[in-house]
């Protein structure tokens, strides 16, 4: 008889986690401090303030405020603000080391994404992935940091996913709610491991049964895929301040201005998504103007670099005549390909993959750099970048890094 996929999945989380992989969540974890680093001022700061009386609560509230932080594609989720507040909570509760954080966050990219990549479109037209994915990856980076066994892992992943939820309703209101959804699946990971490690039961069969996530939130799930390799190798960086599905774009519209040859009219071809998601010819709020095609181009072709100063309310009006040379439309080639890859087509020039992604990758140095900006944007000294290069990448101490964040979000 066949395992219950969850069974199969923490089986898998099993195996050991090398040196590479650790360096590698390292980068992840550098980049997602720059996500909060960069989201410091922001009103979900304040919020976030006021709401969270625990460092790593407050700062799970910041990681996508900007729309970097790190995403898979096939999946369609946003692995590391979900991962890394759990991750740090569990490694702080148990005085774990930093190779058994980093171990844990891997297992819980590998656990987030590998549920991420079973949910179909259908699931991804009304329900937002990072949400509903993002609890029992959660769980699984606490569970492996609190060093539980089989059976108490899968009840924790199984508790995060039997609370599934996070519809994409939010999208059309100028409010907060994302970043909700992203706390919620961190904190409530984080709960269902230590429920796990304390005797509480949970289904292990919640994914495929009758009554379970797929019966209710797909049409069309998918196989439970076992690569060869741990996931987070497979996750992008974004060094653009847009929704991914804009990114495409962007990387055209830079290629073009290098070669001189970015003039208007633009012709956008792009994947389906892209458009359902993007095609925004006339954005209002900075969220709008992030998830907005017709804006990606026009700040790229007005000379910037699409950092988040280019998407206030002062670019927005800035950049309205250059949006309305703007056209959109879905190229069947890039929705043939998509999500394995995002492409685009601007002006004749085509793109299968933007920077960012393991085929074109951001490196260290890219990374850095990423960190710096966004750390100058926060409003933060210079220095703090530097700190939290060394800690980060040389470092072996958590609390260092929990230490840096409470001085960020005091």
């Amino acid at each position: 008889m066949t395992a219950p996929l969850l069974t199969r999945l923490v089986r898998t989380l099993a195996r050991p986690v090398s040196e590479s992989e650790g360096q590698r969540a390292r980068l992840h974890l550098l980049d997602w401090l720059a996500c909060v680093a960069g989201a410091r001022q922001t009103a979900v700061a304040a919020a976030a303030h006021r709401a969270g009386p625990d460092v790593l609560e407050r700062v799970a509230y910041l990681g996508n405020v900007l729309e970097m932080d790190d995403v898979h594609r096939r999946a369609l989720l946003h692995p590391g603000p979900v991962i890394w507040p759990a991750a740090l909570s569990a490694a702080r509760e148990t005085g774990g080391s930093m190779a058994m954080m980093l171990a844990g966050a891997v297992r819980g990219y590998e656990a987030m994404i590998a549920i991420g990549t079973m949910l179909d479109a259908h699931h991804y037209s009304l329900w937002h992935p990072t949400s509903t994915a993002g609890g029992p990856g959660a769980a699984a980076a606490a569970a492996s940091i609190f060093g539980l066994d089989e059976r108490q892992t899968v009840s924790a992943l199984g508790h995060a996913a039997s609370m599934a939820g996070g519809l994409w309703h939010m999208r059309h209101d100028d409010v907060m709610t994302k970043q909700l959804h992203v706390t919620r699946s961190a904190l409530e990971g984080l709960w269902c491991a230590r429920a796990a490690r304390a005797g509480f039961t949970g289904p292990a069969a919640v994914l495929e049964g009758p009554q379970g996530l797929f019966a209710a939130m797909t049409q069309t799930p998918g196989p439970l895929l076992e690569p060869a390799d741990w996931r987070i190798c497979d996750v992008s960086f974004k060094p653009w301040a847009a929704c991914r599905h804009a990114h495409p774009v962007i990387d055209c519209a830079l290629e073009l201005r290098a070669r001189g040859a970015l003039n208007p009219p633009f012709a956008i071809e792009t994947y389906a998504d892209a458009l359902r998601f993007c095609d925004r010819p006339n954005p209002v709020t900075e969220v709008d103007a992030k998830f907005s095609l017709q804006h990606a181009v026009a700040v790229i072709a007005d000379g910037r670099e699409a950092t988040p100063a280019d998407f206030t309310p002062q670019a927005i009006a800035s950049l309205a005549a250059l949006r309305a040379e703007v056209t959109v439309r879905e190229g069947a080639d890039f929705s043939l390909r998509y999500p394995r890859h995002f492409g685009a087509r601007l002006n004749g020039l085509e793109l299968i993959d933007t920077r960012g992604d393991p085929e074109r990758p951001l490196d260290r140095g890219g990374l850095i750099a990423k960190l710096a900006m966004l750390v100058d944007w926060g409003g933060l000294p210079a220095t703090e970048a530097e700190r939290a290069v060394a800690l980060v990448l040389h470092g072996a101490n958590v609390g260092d890094i929990i230490a840096l964040l409470s001085d960020w979000t005091a």
